[in-house]
């Protein structure tokens, strides 16, 4: 009897596979992938271009702020892998706004 039970319980692997995320439309994906690409330009010019120490006081600024951008954006990144946004199988339509600036949803007879 416990066998029998154990087989019609839902497996956590299965219901794991079922749900549908986000993936690469999660806002977190566009907002670490930019602070990546912003990062890496501004490493690169910390490295490779005119270090301008008189402006910034004797600190590579661009390095820096590159090196905490890919920081950030590696977190941003690894925040939507661990904890994905689950998009609901069923989302009920939205009914009519009166006070809405968009035009109004004509009946299904015109």
């Amino acid at each position: 009897m416990s066998d029998q039970h154990r087989s019609d319980a839902p497996d956590t692997d299965e219901k794991r596979s079922s749900r549908h995320t986000a993936g690469a439309f999660d806002i977190r994906n566009f907002i670490g992938a930019l602070l990546g690409l912003y990062g890496i330009i501004l490493t690169l010019l910390g490295l490779f271009a005119d270090k301008g120490y008189d402006k910034t006081g004797g600190v590579n600024a661009n390095l820096y702020a590159g090196l905490a951008l890919v920081v950030v954006a590696a977190f941003f990144i690894g925040w939507a892998r661990i904890k994905p946004i689950v998009v609901p199988e069923h989302v009920e339509p939205v009914d009519d706004d009166p006070v809405r600036p968009a035009p109004k949803r004509r009946g299904s007879g015109h």
